[in-house]
């Protein structure tokens, strides 16, 4: 299992007996991040305006937000102030999506919505997205092309009361990516990430939609992301195509 996982996105339902002042300031932004009362892209009040919310020293705000940044939940920029991180950020891309052509370019992507369709949540999917069997769920399938080449098959499962009025029309209608847009339209931001990776052989769908021969080995990315709060948000089954790329996740 792979995980991208920013220990500030998980908000504690209990705070430990001891725990440094910095890392309760950084639950109280988590906090306030996840109540929306900053949007994404947004800056958040300066260090001094927190200090005097939170009653601490400027300087126990600044190693918060240091470590909130290095998590990428924040963004610094130099002589403007600190951001709320933000999918629409180029630099966001491919902080989820791991695959990488095998020459190093940095490809143009497109997105080509499929379906999108209302389901009652099957075992599998409701053990996911840690919702009951039977709730309800917006199954989504997409082809992804990298410089109008196919290289992803995805199979995206959504809880219905985050994302209520998502339709086909909107996901065909967006030049963004995917989080991009639940972020602009829903307000839901995917701060971490559980992945299992397994080799597959490229079923006759798959293998239509991606060009290729059935059987052909494809990577399967099975995801679980996370919005604030360590909420599932989302749960995807992607197949990759990894002829002219692969699977990139730097560590440390």
């Amino acid at each position: 299992m792979v995980s991208h996982v920013p220990p500030s996105a998980i908000v504690p339902a209990s705070v430990p007996a001891f725990r440094p002042l910095y890392r309760q300031i950084q639950d109280l932004i988590v906090q306030a991040l996840a109540d929306r009362e900053w949007q994404p892209g947004e800056m958040i009040p300066s260090e001094i305006e927190l200090a005097a919310r939170f009653e601490v020293r400027q300087g126990t705000v600044r190693r918060a937000i240091d470590e909130l940044a290095a998590e990428n939940l924040l963004v610094r920029r130099q002589g403007k102030g600190t951001f709320v991180a933000t999918h629409a950020d180029p630099r966001a891309f491919f902080r989820f999506l791991r695959l990488v052509p095998d020459d190093g370019t940095v490809p143009r992507s497109r997105s080509e919505p499929l379906e999108c369709q209302s389901l009652r949540a099957g075992q599998e999917v409701a053990k996911a997205l840690a919702i009951n069997h039977g709730d309800p769920v917006l199954q989504l399938r997409r082809l992804l092309r990298f410089d109008g080449k196919p290289v992803v098959v995805d199979e995206i499962y959504l809880p219905a009361d985050l994302f209520p009025t998502l339709t086909l029309d909107q996901l065909r209608a967006s030049d963004r990516s995917l989080y991009t847009l639940f972020e602009s339209l829903f307000g839901v931001r995917m701060v971490r990430a559980e992945e299992k990776l397994r080799a597959v052989a490229a079923d006759v769908v798959a293998a239509q939609l991606l060009e290729i021969e059935p059987g052909t080995p494809l990577l399967s990315v099975e995801r679980t992301a996370y919005t604030y709060g360590n909420r599932p948000a989302e749960w995807r089954r992607g197949l990759y195509a990894t002829a002219n790329h692969h699977y990139f996740n730097e560590l440390g």
